[in-house]
């Protein structure tokens, strides 16, 4: 069995898998729809006359229902292996996505939930483009370096910050926003589904980091039902929700919170891309830190950097310098969460049940990163500010943060699963 003692042959071995990986993720369905979505707001009231919370509700659907099936797609993900299962939902995430294109005009009076069923089919479809598909591969590619290897992977989402708000405005301006769907739902089946088809796959049981296996060479972990009965388990499920609904809202209506204070459509798209620069530095810096020192030390400063984002964006009027500030603190401990989520499962829990355990640590960030945008904007309506919510959201973020303390040090050893025999197919594909 190959010895992967160092960091150079880690990523010797996987880097076409993680170059795959940090595409896939990039055009999947987990960033794209939460990068285009806020800058729809105007040109839907302006067609439709819709309230925010109508127009930002789509988001909720598609979060809730994807967070609802995280665990089946990661269940698919560790039985018939991870490459079917996220070049599949590429596809037809891609496909979906670009269907919001065909959303009827206003003269159809039952366009609203003609715009909402599109949403739905792409919750139903798109999840397994997510890191809940991709990061499984990551892992069992890494050990030694596996949090800089996650942090790595989930770049994906720091580049869909930069770019594609930018793309959205541009195809929004030039042809509508009902193109701009078709425009930026080709990025998964034009430039991510062939790079992954050629270069994504999972490691052969030569291949893998031996800290993963069994003495007989199967993978190690707990199941899902004993992940249940663990208090760590509960622990970072409840802090994962807690900065999911701070974060989601405010992530979601920054153009709009950033227009009441302003700035312009284009200064927004390029706030959005300093969050994403934000992102990218979390994503590296948490995953190398990660490596080094147990996540307390790591996650709840962390964490508690998104405090300061709500502080500085209180207020009727903010500079461009203090709005960039504000988002690239946001992007950071965006990208230093969702590095965690992978990272926790596979520390606190083992790979052998690894898509179960991280869908249903996944679903508390999807759905409430999915409710959280109509309750800042259920907010925005009713109150004509986002300052009483991001009030709020500052003590979630603090305790959320916290509470990540309180899980104790890694487990030493986990119990071997015997595979099945559809797995150990999995884990031969080439």
């Amino acid at each position: 069995m190959t010895d992967q003692n160092t960091s150079s042959s880690e990523f010797a071995m996987g880097w076409k898998v993680l170059l795959a990986g940090v595409l896939g993720v990039a055009c999947g369905a987990s960033p794209l729809p939460f990068n285009v979505i806020g800058f729809t707001v105007e040109p839907l009231i302006e067609e439709f006359g819709w309230t925010r919370t109508q127009i930002l509700f789509p988001i909720t659907i598609f979060g809730i229902i994807a967070s609802l099936l995280a665990p089946f797609f990661g269940s698919l993900a560790d039985k018939y292996g991870v490459r079917k299962v996220a070049l599949y939902s590429l596809l037809a995430f891609g496909l979906s996505f670009g269907a919001i294109s065909f959303t009827p005009t206003a003269q159809v009076t039952s366009t609203l939930y003609i715009y909402y069923a599109l949403w739905v089919l792409v919750g139903l479809i798109g999840i397994g483009s997510t890191p809940v598909s991709w990061s499984r591969a990551i892992n069992l590619w890494f050990y030694k370096n596996r949090g800089l290897a996650l942090g790595i992977l989930l770049l994906g989402t720091s580049l869909a910050a930069i770019a594609v708000p930018k793309l959205a405005v541009w195809g929004i301006e030039n042809y509508g926003w009902r193109a701009m769907f078709a425009i930026v739902a080709a990025l998964p089946i034009f430039v991510a589904l062939p790079i992954g088809y050629f270069l994504f796959r999972e490691p052969r049981p030569e291949e893998r980091p031996k800290a993963i296996l069994s003495d007989s060479g199967n993978l190690t972990g707990v199941t899902l039902g004993t992940a249940l009965k663990d208090y760590r388990f509960w622990l970072i499920w409840l802090s994962i929700a807690m900065i999911a609904t701070a974060f989601g809202g405010a992530f979601i209506n920054l153009p709009t919170m950033l227009g009441d204070r302003g700035l312009d459509a284009q200064t927004a798209a390029s706030v959005m891309g300093v969050l994403g620069i934000g992102i990218l530095s979390g994503r590296i810096i948490t995953g190398a830190l990660l490596d080094r020192f147990w996540q307390g030390f790591v996650a709840f400063p962390l964490l508690c950097l998104p405090a300061i984002f709500c502080y500085l964006l209180l207020g009727d009027s903010i500079t461009f310098a203090m709005a960039a500030l504000a988002a690239f603190l946001l992007g950071f401990a965006a990208g230093a969460e969702s590095d965690l989520i992978a990272y926790l499962t596979g520390r606190y829990f083992g790979m052998a049940n690894y898509g179960k355990i991280y869908g249903m640590l996944y679903m508390p960030f999807g759905f409430f990163s999915a409710l959280s945008p109509i309750i800042y904007a259920s907010v925005r309506d009713n109150t004509g500010s986002y300052d009483p919510i991001l009030s709020v959201a500052i003590f979630g973020f603090i305790i959320g943060g916290g509470l990540l303390l309180f899980l104790g040090r890694y487990p030493d050893n986990f119990p071997e699963t015997d595979p099945s025999p559809t797995s150990k197919l999995a884990t031969e594909q080439s």
